[in-house]
Parts: structure tokens; sequence; C-alpha cells
């Protein structure tokens, strides 16, 4: 087995040190009120220094929400993807200044021409497909109602998800994944009758 050693594992490290950093800080103290001069002094670097690791702050920003997806794909992999996406919901509350990023990053990057606009299509068909798969399973297993189509059910559970996240960052009075919760036992329907 080789190791990657020299300048390139060195800047590896480092990329990595900086998004670790990243999500820590803005966790924190949110995205509009971390700077990159923050960032950048959190990781023994130059402002200048460790944008050039990233090529812009967008960039950086948008490797952050990466960083902060594959954390959350590993919660909606760990269990079927529908308990995954609550356990998502409900750590989010304990992260308010990723989902302020996130929720400015996915508004913006609704125009083509954003540099994340790919990122985000591909992050919605990827979850979009886990979840309508996890929504046949259960549709098959009596658990969910079969009335609805699950494409169109995995639509509007993110559609919640995202919506959730948004209304989170005002005066919520109730928990979001309470809220996404009451939602799944509406769809899962009547009691059946053994």
């Amino acid at each position: 087995m080789t190791t990657s050693r020299g300048p390139y594992a060195k800047g590896v490290a480092k990329r990595a040190e900086i998004l670790r950093a990243a999500l820590e800080v803005i966790a924190r103290h949110g995205y509009r009120k971390t700077s990159t001069r923050e960032l950048a002094a959190a990781v023994g670097l130059s402002e200048a220094g460790m944008l050039h690791y990233f090529g812009s702050k967008e960039k950086l920003f948008e490797e952050v929400l990466r960083a902060r997806d594959e954390a959350d794909m590993e919660r909606i992999e760990a269990t079927d993807s529908i308990d995954g996406l609550q356990a998502v919901i409900r750590h989010n509350g304990t992260v308010p200044g990723l989902v302020q990023l996130y929720s400015t990053f996915s508004a913006e990057a609704g125009d083509p021409d954003h540099t994340s606009h790919a990122f985000f299509v591909d992050r919605y068909a990827t979850l979009r497909t886990r979840l309508a798969d996890t929504i046949r399973t259960r549709q098959s297993e009596g658990t969910l109602t079969p009335d609805a189509d699950p494409n169109t059910i995995a639509t509007l559970l993110i559609a919640l998800s995202d919506g959730l996240q948004i209304q989170s960052q005002y005066e919520l009075t109730t928990d979001p994944a309470d809220a996404f919760h009451h939602l799944l036992t509406l769809l899962a329907g009547p009691p059946r009758n053994s």
C-alpha cells in the first residue's frame, strides 16, 4: 500500500482542516457572522492563503455544504432514509449557522448560472431517489399509505424539510422534527385491523 506524500498530501490535509474549522465556526456563529478572515485565522492562514485551497469564497462555502451533506447522508444511510431525514432535521436544530448557510445557498443556487447550481440539482435528485425507494418499501410493508405516488411524497418530504429549515431561523414554536413526524403519521393512514 502506498501513501501520498509531499505537497499534494499536505494540501489535501490542509483543505480538510479548513473544512472542519469552517463547519465548527459557521455552526457556532452563523454564516452571516463568519468572515473568511476569521476562518483563515482559525487554521493559521492568511485569507488569501485559505482561499487558495478553494478558488473563491463561494467555492469554500459550497465545499462546507458538501461536507455538511456527507455527514447528513451518513445519518440518512444509517437507517431507512425517512428516519434518517428526520434525524437530520433534529440535528439541524443544533447547528443553526449551517442551516442559515444551506438556506441562503439553496435559494441563490436556483439560478442556473450560480456556481452551486449543479451541486443542488444532484443533491435533490439523490435524496429524492433514496426517499422514494424507502417510501415504496414502507408501502409494500403496509406502514405507509399505498395511495400516493412515492416520487411525489419524496418531493413533498424534501420540501417540508427545507421549509422547516427556513422557518427555524424565525420564531418557529413547533419542533421541526416533530412537525415532520406528524406528517409521516398522517401518511401512514389509519391503523389497520389485524
